[in-house]
Parts: C-alpha cells; structure tokens; sequence
C-alpha cells in the first residue's frame, strides 16, 4: 500500500462552504511545495467540482452532504470530490474510479461554466465514477526543483 496522508471533509450541499475547501486545499498544497501557479490551478478545478455537486447533486427540497477526500502523497495530492455524501475507503474508491468519457458528463456542462472541459486542463488527471452520485478524482503533481541529500539538483516533473 502507499504511502499518504488522507484528510476529509463533509459539509451540507451549499455554496457557502466552497472557499473552506479552496483554503483547505491551498494549506495542504502549500505545505508540501507546490508552485503558485499549481495551487491556483488547483483551487480553481476543485472548486468547479465543488459547485457542480453543490448545484446539481440534490433536488431543491432534498439537503445532502458533499464529501470532499484530501489524498496527500510526497509528490502529488489527489482531491475526490463526491456529492453521495458518503464516507470512502479511499482504496476501494481508487478502484473504482475510471477516465472520463466526454460524452457521459453532460450534468457538468452547465450555463456559465467549463465544468469538466475545465477541471481536465487545470489538473494532471481526472478519473470519473456515476453511480448514486458523481465522484470526481483530480490530481495535481508537485512540480519543482528540490536538492538531494548530496546537494545535487533533482529535477522532478
């Protein structure tokens, strides 16, 4: 198994709880290295996905949870975001998530929005599973420069 660090949030289906996420994922991208650049790209693919289960998930009258799954590995950070509102095992998820086939995600072309045409240029990559909701997987790879112990230059990605 690897190696990683996994944090989660749930949070009811409402627009307000978006920039906590956005924070959230900027803290965790910041700590292990990533660029400016990336954690903007980042902030801004996690949020469209944030939206569209907040907007989409649920009927008007029915409330719902949105869960949103941190994957922190060394060189990458992995964001999972599912509008079932269910608690995952995040290997179990992992297996069962697959690549996106442009002409199933419809739900994600809404007015106004990239939706998911966004979330793939913003992001290394995208694995999509429809079931009783949308889980969205999105990683990020952790470019950069970093200095082995020899004080070599590594250049990763």
């Amino acid at each position: 198994m690897s190696n990683y660090d996994y944090v989660e949030m749930r949070f009811p289906a409402s627009a307000e709880y978006v920039g906590l996420v956005r924070l959230t994922l900027s803290g965790i991208l910041n700590r292990i290295g990533a660029s400016y650049d990336d954690i903007e790209d980042s902030k801004i693919a996690v949020s469209e996905a944030v939206t569209n289960a907040v907007k989409h998930a649920y009927q008007d009258k029915v409330k719902g949870d949105v869960l949103v799954g941190y994957v922190i590995f060394e060189d990458k950070v992995e964001v999972i975001v599912s509008d079932s509102g269910q608690s995952f095992d995040y290997e179990k998820a992992k297996a069962e998530l697959g690549p996106y086939e442009e002409d199933e995600n419809v739900d994600f072309i809404r007015e106004g929005g990239l939706g998911l045409f966004l979330i793939e240029s913003l992001m290394d990559e995208v694995n999509i599973k429809k079931d009783a909701g949308v889980t969205i997987s999105m990683t990020k790879y952790i470019a950069g420069e970093q200095v082995q112990p020899d004080g070599e230059r590594l250049n990763r990605l």
